[in-house]
């Protein structure tokens, strides 16, 4: 029943393809041509089915993992089972929705972040260090944030574009959020000058890190005077 489900909706799934929509997520790593919003309303229709996610997730393809991930229990998954499919997932989309939608939700969640930080695959060290930013804005209690800044410094500049981005969203994290660290922060980004020059659309907030720190910073001082 399960395998004549997947059948069904990988057809469905091939046709929502959209060569236009393909031509723009692979502009970004991303190897599927499926309007997220479209998806997204597939998902609804289907509600949680967690045999049908472990299903689709196998076919390893990249729409029907989204979706997979839209409809899948996160707290059915064992920690391995989660390590092996971050390991797997090496579309940026596909990543990034399996540790905010998933990996997130885990009780496996701090075991997973420390491994992941630890690996020598910059993709997957790159998983570790997002969940790293979020403990840095959520719980930040028992995390080394000297030694995290350390770390930045050290291996930031040169780090592969992926592992690059997470470590400066979590160098601006540390930032904004912790005000004892700010200007170590903002000064470590204005020497390594990481993302300085990326192209930021008017009226978006720059990646460079002391740009980012000092704008969120002051847009929360606005809002608490108002």
């Amino acid at each position: 029943m399960a395998q004549v489900m997947v059948a069904e909706v990988m057809a469905e799934l091939a046709a929502l393809e959209d060569p236009k929509v393909r031509a723009v997520n692979e502009r970004h790593g991303d190897d599927h041509g499926v309007n997220l919003t479209k998806l997204r309303a597939l998902a609804k229709r289907l509600k949680t089915q967690q045999e049908l996610a472990q299903g689709l997730w196998g076919t390893s393809d990249t729409a029907a993992r989204l979706l997979a991930i839209l409809i899948c229990r996160p707290k059915a998954f064992d920690r391995d089972a989660l390590d092996t499919m971050l390991r797997q997932a090496r579309s940026p989309k596909v990543q990034d929705w399996l540790v905010n939608y998933v990996v997130k939700k885990s009780p496996h969640v701090e075991a997973l972040r420390q491994t992941w930080c630890a690996d020598p695959d910059p993709i997957v060290a790159s998983a570790g260090w997002a969940l790293t930013t979020d403990r840095v804005a959520k719980k930040p209690e028992g995390l080394d944030l000297p030694g995290l800044l350390d770390t930045i410094e050290a291996e930031m500049k040169d780090a592969p574009d992926r592992l690059q981005w997470a470590m400066n969203h979590c160098l601006a994290q540390i930032g904004i959020d912790h005000a004892e660290h700010r200007a170590r922060a903002i000064g470590i980004g204005e020497r390594l000058e990481v993302l300085k020059d990326y192209p930021t659309p008017p009226n978006c907030t720059s990646p460079y890190a002391p740009i980012w720190i000092t704008e969120i910073v002051r847009r929360q001082h606005g809002e608490r005077r108002t």
